[in-house]
């Protein structure tokens, strides 16, 4: 059984408000261009990487058209696989194999090859280990019980940068971070359970980026949240005022527990905020889809405070209606549409876009078409490259 005890806040500290002060105003949503590009330019980047997954797992290195097309639902393909692998003529290789096998196959381009020994080399690093590892373990110190289910972790596996074989590959590697558990007495839901409270890793990235500024940080001083609103975003007198107040609040950690809030306080709103924060740091792209994140808000206990909280704050989190659903997008974490820390993974994942977006001359045989890029003016396509063991960027 795994021992640990989370963090908790008695609720008699007199800095904590227990009042709703949030103001009758509505919080409009502006659209943000790089950011909705930033989103936009990976369509079906997720999609790409499952299937290439799945051809490279083979022993051939190659499947059938008809098998690829049994994944169509699960990988959440927006159209035929057959289509699908036509429209990335640099990524997949639709061919006619020898007899014995008649029906036609896909295997990966050269260069798609390429890209994904590069991406293996990176996975299988101690330190990419490590840190993903690590990564998942914050996770679950989030989480009241300590643990997670299996099906919630694979919701949001792509943004942790999980390898899509995780549990055989990753898990064992770490048997004092965590283990497999059963999620109840009478489920046979299974999930993944911290071992122990790990307090090396129970400071958040406002913590820390305090203390690195400050040179110490005190509990209860207001650490402020960045706010990074676009042009033309102008909130209401009242609105701006009530930030100001709410910023001033006493930060709590998101690695404490502090449900004896009132839910409807402004300090409650501030640790919801903090939490949400903080999830979103540890994804490598500094975004997720909304649904995964108010489902994981869900079994978190904060029920629908997660989806207020992305209303009310729209210089922190930006919500963007591109590739057929609704993405959160941390602010602070993008330079107009690029990250502004870039890393490993991220510089792999470009590749893919690169790839993706490549004009190639073939034979029209299949029907080959290659989708094209709307994006705003200013933004670009990050170009990376693995040259002598050390990230090469260019872009």
């Amino acid at each position: 059984m795994a021992l640990f005890t989370r963090p908790a806040i008695l609720n008699n500290h007199l800095y904590l408000q227990p009042f709703r002060t949030f103001v009758d105003a509505r919080v409009k949503w502006v659209r943000d261009a790089y950011l909705d590009f930033a989103v936009e330019k990976e369509k079906n980047l997720k999609q790409i990487i499952s299937l290439k997954n799945l051809i490279i797992s083979q022993p051939s290195k190659t499947i059938p058209l008809s098998t690829a097309s049994v994944y169509k639902t699960s990988f959440n393909l927006p159209t035929t696989a057959t289509n699908f692998f036509q429209k990335y003529p640099s990524v997949f290789e639709i061919f006619q194999p020898s007899q014995p096998f008649p029906l036609p196959h896909v295997k990966l381009t050269p260069q798609a090859l390429t890209v994904h020994n590069e991406e293996s080399k990176i996975l299988n690093s101690p330190y990419y280990r490590k840190d993903v590892a690590e990564r998942l373990t914050k996770l679950l110190m989030l989480t009241r019980a300590g643990k997670l289910s299996l099906n919630i972790i694979d919701l949001l596996r792509f943004d942790l940068g999980l390898p899509h074989d995780f549990i055989p590959t990753l898990l064992p590697e770490f048997p004092e971070y965590f283990q497999i558990c059963n999620m109840g007495d009478s489920s046979n839901v299974f999930g993944l359970e911290l071992v122990t409270w790990r307090d090396d890793l129970a400071a958040s990235v406002l913590q820390t980026r305090s203390m690195e500024e400050n040179s110490g940080n005190k509990r209860g001083i207001p650490i402020k949240f960045p706010i990074n609103l676009p042009k033309g975003f102008d909130l209401e007198k009242k609105v701006r005022i009530w930030m100001h107040e709410w910023q001033n609040l006493p930060y709590i950690s998101p690695y404490e527990d502090a449900f004896f809030l009132s839910p409807n306080s402004d300090q409650a709103e501030k640790y919801t905020v903090a939490v949400l924060h903080e999830l979103m740091h540890l994804f490598y792209s500094k975004k997720t889809e909304k649904e995964s994140l108010l489902i994981l808000g869900d079994y978190l206990g904060f029920g629908s405070r997660f989806k207020k909280a992305l209303v009310h704050h729209p210089g922190i989190f930006y919500v963007s209606n591109k590739i057929r659903t609704q993405t959160v997008v941390l602010r602070e974490a993008y330079k107009k549409d690029l990250l502004a820390e870039r890393h490993l993974l991220m510089g792999i994942r470009y590749r893919y876009l690169h790839l993706m977006n490549r004009k190639v001359k073939a034979k029209r045989l299949y029907g080959i078409r290659v989708n094209g890029s709307n994006k705003p003016a200013g933004s670009t396509i990050i170009d990376w490259r693995w040259q002598n063991g050390q990230v090469v960027w260019s872009g």
